[in-house]
């Protein structure tokens, strides 16, 4: 902070926009959006590409202010115009989600295209996603396997991940849970709660490996403990079941109800019909 402030002082809109992230993530600081976006602005006042496309970021997802999909995209288009990949792929996602414009896969798919075009990493595993889910193209999960090994071979969790569920499914490849298993390896090392989830899934059911349910437990919990609450309502089955675990009706719920306020669909079903 003290090297950034003394750039900042002086002008410098790669030192403003690095105050903002440390404000926006709470690094070294305690964490404050709106001083972020303080920062942010002087900086995209300068016509800095990344400090545009992080204001875009903290409207997109309503960090302090009003989430406002339109200023996310105006945002997003300024940064995009100075070049920057990041918010070429983000104009994509608004686009592929149909937030704040009518939702257009083929637009999606130019914008993550000429992001990919770019050297960006994410927006190959966006294509990726496009082609395994046939959204706005015929669904190819030769192609998605393509995409998702460009991103993967540059060590991105998401598309390591994706290839991971490839192989868990069989789709466009024979199913191989050795093969799944191996990707979400990969992709746990990184942190990823969604692969540390599935490796769970995998000793949960003993897919490809023994049936365990304490090391499905053991991921389960790192999962959570990363923000999934896929993982959540997991280990609130374990509980329920007493499975790997002693049988806790108390700690089921309570998973539950975890899973449900980070907007776990299955968890909200169940509380719904168990009343108390």
């Amino acid at each position: 902070m003290i090297w950034y402030r003394k750039a900042a002082d002086q002008g410098n809109a790669d030192a403003e926009t690095g105050i903002g992230y440390l404000y926006e993530n709470g690094w070294g600081v305690l964490r404050d959006y709106g001083e972020a976006m303080t920062w942010f602005r002087k900086a995209a006042d300068q016509g800095n590409a990344r400090a545009e496309n992080a204001m875009g970021f903290i409207y997109d997802r309503g960090w302090g202010v009003p989430q406002d999909y339109a200023e996310a995209m105006r945002w997003y288009q300024k940064s995009a115009d100075h070049g920057y990949s990041s918010a070429v792929r983000n104009v994509g996602i608004l686009y592929k989600n149909g937030w704040g414009v009518p939702q257009d896969y083929a637009e999606a798919m130019r914008w993550f295209r000429k992001a990919a075009d770019q050297g960006n990493v994410d927006a190959l595993n966006s294509i990726g996603i496009l082609f395994q889910n046939g959204l706005g193209v015929p669904q190819d999960f030769a192609q998605a396997m393509s995409w998702y090994r460009k991103a993967a071979d540059q060590g991105n969790a998401v598309a390591e991940t994706n290839l991971g569920l490839l192989y868990e499914n069989g789709q466009g490849v024979p199913r191989d849970y050795a093969q799944a298993m191996e990707w979400y390896r990969k992709s746990a090392d990184q942190g990823n709660p969604a692969a540390e989830n599935n490796i769970g899934v995998m000793y949960d059911r003993g897919w490809g490996v023994p049936q365990d349910y304490a090391e499905a437990m053991r991921w389960y919990r790192m999962a959570a403990d990363h923000g999934s609450e896929v993982a959540e309502n997991n280990i609130a089955k374990l509980y329920e079941n007493g499975r790997g675990i002693q049988k806790d009706l108390d700690q089921a719920r309570l998973w539950r109800e975890k899973a449900a306020a980070s907007g776990n669909q299955d968890a909200k079903n169940w509380l719904a019909s168990h009343h108390r």
